[in-house]
């Protein structure tokens, strides 16, 4: 296992910016269906990799779209679309009320500080501002599931995450003065035609994989 920033600059020359899994594909068709009914002027994805995000946000309407991450070279491999900060989600380059609408899809794990983490995206939104974020669901830890991936040269390597319990998720969102929407937590769709689905429910059956958060900044 390397420490995730490592991890990051190594998998980034084949990390598409696209949802590239069954997981990622379920995650992200929650925050699909959540941005439809958001509007915004300034958009910020936390933690954007390869910048998958960027082009869901400008479906906002949004006229600013900005992506941050504390991976370069994930940065420099990402697809097209909105302006790249190379910076920590634990201190967020920008001020205080400049979005409307904040994400963070699937990087919270990378963070010990999860109630930091969470202050910090609270505090970049404006008052009315949406909060949306995933993390890998806690099933995760309970099944000892691992995160991994292949290098260039074909080695497999596992990408440690920080397991957070879903009361750690709504006590870091109570804490950060955000109000609570929705909370989400999606399964591996049965009809996928992709074999590793079906693998997937052979072997463990139909455990949710994810959780998403939404939470509103009150006026």
């Amino acid at each position: 296992m390397v420490p995730a920033h490592d991890a990051y600059e190594l998998w980034a020359p084949s990390y598409p910016p696209v949802a590239h899994n069954p997981l990622m594909r379920t995650e992200q068709q929650v925050f699909e269906s959540l941005l439809r009914g958001v509007r915004a002027r300034r958009a910020l994805d936390v933690g954007t990799g390869s910048g998958r995000y960027l082009p869901l946000l400008a479906t906002t309407g949004a006229s600013v779209v900005v992506g941050v991450d504390f991976s370069m070279a994930m940065l420099a491999h990402g697809g097209p679309g909105g302006r790249r900060v190379r910076a920590d989600a634990r201190q967020l380059p920008f001020r205080r009320g400049m979005f409307d609408v904040v994400t963070a899809a699937l990087m919270i794990g990378d963070v010990d500080d999860l109630r930091g983490c969470v202050r910090e995206m609270a505090a970049a939104l404006t008052h009315g501002g949406h909060l949306m974020y995933s993390d890998f669901h806690p099933s995760w830890a309970f099944k000892d599931w691992r995160r991994t991936f292949r290098t260039g040269d074909g080695e497999l390597l596992a990408v440690p995450y920080a397991p957070h319990s879903i009361d750690d998720h709504l006590d870091a969102i109570a804490s950060a003065g955000l109000r609570l929407v929705s909370v989400r937590e999606p399964r591996l769709k049965g009809d996928d035609a992709d074999p590793d689905v079906k693998a997937f429910r052979r072997k463990w059956g139909n455990p949710p994989v994810v959780v998403v958060f939404h939470a509103v900044k009150e006026r």
